[in-house]
């Protein structure tokens, strides 16, 4: 197994590294919404729970859909075309399933009409950008 100048090896590397971006990514996906959750005056220090519930059907469908795309595969992180390419296409279906988690009787808020466009719009924005700057750092 080969090593880098301090030791490590590069699988260990390439974990951390790969940890790295899924916890962006959590932090990307949580912080829109809680943007928007800011937005509609709500206030996440004064109900933490409270803030989890809208956060929590858009972190489970990115994950799904990331995992499903392979968007922690470095031949996927590491390419820019890739990249822009999968993270779109992950995030509007990931946006989606979302919508449907959080339409359902499990979770409060609904998906109505302007809202899916916001969410979906934004987190494109969003994720592609973030997705885009570390393909190209890393090339």
């Amino acid at each position: 197994m080969s090593t880098d100048t301090r030791g490590r090896t590069v699988s260990a590397v390439l974990s951390r590294e790969r940890l790295g971006i899924v916890a962006v990514d959590i932090v990307a996906v949580a912080g829109l919404v809680t943007y928007g959750y800011l937005h509609h005056s709500e206030d996440p220090l004064a109900n933490p729970l409270g803030a989890l519930e809208p956060i929590t059907p858009f972190l489970i469908g990115w994950t799904i859909t990331a995992l499903l795309a392979g968007l922690y595969a470095k031949e996927t992180y590491a390419d820019p075309t890739r990249a822009v390419r999968y993270t779109a296409l992950a995030w509007i279906a990931g946006a989606n399933l979302g919508l449907i988690i959080r339409s359902s009787p499990l979770f409060e808020g609904g998906g109505a009409f302007p809202f899916n466009l916001v969410i979906t719009g934004f987190g494109l924005v969003v994720l592609v950008l973030w997705r885009t700057a570390v393909a190209v750092a890393l090339r």
